[in-house]
């Protein structure tokens, strides 16, 4: 099936566009007299110190991309992402249509929750970096983040669970073990953002808070990655004419 390859092809970039592009932002902001006296001078608000946000949380996401010139970055990188991820979530829809008889094809609705967490990440990163005294404002900046990690949970639970049920029929095309891991990786996120949902809005604990979105940037993307490595590289058929 010709529309594996694209999933393992999108799921890969899915995974390292945001992660090289995060990691230039982080670069930027921790290096930031590299860029002195350049049309390229960091922001004040940008700059930090040496800095492993993994662990010790010192530099949030928003403030390492959201100032120039990490932002020249952070953006694009961010949209080609959601275009790749609404592709990724319509190839998916197209593999398990091709999977079910006639009878039984029915909507997919993580497709509908995919391309919506995709969208919900294109207005995020295209109003990243303004900011206005409007509580109302804050309020949608906050909705609009909120969405696209409550909209990613769920798509990719329920596309799980579509690969659960159907693994019987797709059990030569797929790594078992890879299909675990994911249940896994899904179930944590799941699990932590019950967890941790009632202290997000507090003001204390801001270096743990800022250690989890890193790591939980990393989980989301890195269930992308997983699925390069769940379905196996089909070869793609070449048809020579008779006689040949």
């Amino acid at each position: 099936m010709e529309v594996i390859n694209s999933i393992r092809l999108k799921s890969l970039w899915i995974f390292v566009v945001p992660m090289v592009v995060l990691h230039l932002c982080l670069f930027i902001s921790t290096n930031y007299d590299l860029l002195e006296n350049t049309i390229f001078i960091v922001d004040q608000i940008g700059r930090s110190s040496f800095s492993i946000p993994y662990i010790d949380g010192s530099l949030s996401i928003s403030r390492a991309a959201r100032t120039y010139p990490q932002y020249l970055l952070f953006k694009p990188g961010m949209i080609i992402t959601s275009i790749l991820l609404i592709q990724y979530w319509l190839y998916n829809n197209k593999l398990f249509l091709s999977l079910e008889d006639s009878a039984e094809k029915k909507r997919k609705y993580f497709l509908f929750f995919g391309i919506s967490s995709a969208i919900f990440l294109i207005i995020h990163s295209i109003f990243l970096g303004y900011n206005f005294e409007n509580d109302l404002y804050k309020f949608f900046r906050r909705f609009v983040l909120l969405g696209f990690i409550i909209f990613e949970i769920i798509a990719q639970t329920l596309l799980v669970i579509n690969i659960v049920k159907v693994k019987k029929k797709i059990e030569t095309l797929i790594n078992k073990k890879i299909l675990v891991i994911k249940m896994v990786l899904v179930s944590i996120l799941i699990v932590v953002a019950v967890l941790v949902a009632p202290i997000l809005n507090s003001s204390d604990y801001t270096l743990f808070k800022h250690a989890l979105e890193w790591n939980y940037f990393l989980g989301v993307v890195t269930f992308y990655l997983l699925t390069f490595f769940l379905w196996k590289k089909r070869k793609t058929q070449v048809h020579t004419p008779e006689g040949v």
